[in-house]
């Protein structure tokens, strides 16, 4: 087991070295929805949830149609704070961004873009035909964590599968796929150093302590008797 541990250990240590420092934002329009990893949850509702993996979704909106680059991005909360610090990280300033009507995009244009809020709730058009560029992302991404990994992707490194996810379908038009290696090994060489703590241990998580060795043994009462007299062993 310990070969395929290491194994594991090592491609997960690649997936977070896959995304290369300082990479362009997305531009143009841009679809931005959340989406929720972790099977059936029965009574959750909307964006409710106590067990799922919240992830954002960030799609390049292809003229007149199709699909350009993507996002990924696991974030801790639907908030405003969250999803607005994604939407800045993944979108030039200026870009259309177009989403759903949640409440937590209303300050996009306070930040420097053109919001297109298209209101779900008793739209004529359900959520995939409205947005259908973030949702079929969404579903692609669900179907490879089931089909290549069976769902064993934890949430602790989810957003290094994310990572690698995005590193594929950005790149899903390349002929050359001796250069994608190339790239992967070009932006591992150039990314942070990362520890094999940081690969086991969740962030924010409290290191497991040794546990206490018992106190020190003492030598069998029947070591402690005196020699038994054997004249037998000291004969010449």
């Amino acid at each position: 087991m310990a070969p395929t541990r290491r194994r594991g250990r090592c491609s997960t240590a690649f997936r977070v070295a896959i995304v290369r420092p300082g990479r362009e934002r997305l531009s143009g329009c841009v679809e931005i929805d959340e989406s929720y990893i972790g099977g059936n949850e029965e009574g959750a509702r909307g964006r409710q949830t106590d067990t799922k993996a919240r992830v954002a979704i960030a799609v390049e909106c292809g003229e007149p149609k199709g699909i350009g680059r993507i996002r990924l991005e696991h974030v801790p909360d639907v908030s405003k704070a969250s999803l607005i610090a994604f939407v800045e990280a993944s979108v030039t300033p200026g870009s259309t961004v177009r989403t759903d009507g949640w409440q937590a995009y209303w300050t996009l244009p306070d930040h420097g873009y053109t919001h297109d809020r298209i209101v779900m709730r008793g739209g004529q058009d359900p959520a995939h035909v409205a947005m259908p560029n973030v949702h079929l992302v969404a579903s692609l991404l669900k179907r490879w964590l089931l089909g290549t990994h069976q769902g064993a992707a934890h949430a602790t490194h989810l957003q290094a599968y994310l990572n690698e996810f995005t590193f594929r379908f950005n790149r899903r038009r390349s002929r050359a796929r001796g250069l994608l290696f190339y790239r992967l090994l070009e932006q591992a060489a150039v990314a942070e150093p990362i520890t094999y703590r940081q690969l086991l241990v969740a962030p924010g998580a409290e290191r497991r302590r040794r546990p206490t060795p018992p106190a020190k043994r003492r030598n069998p009462s029947s070591l402690a008797l005196p020699a038994a007299e054997r004249p037998w062993r000291h004969a010449a």
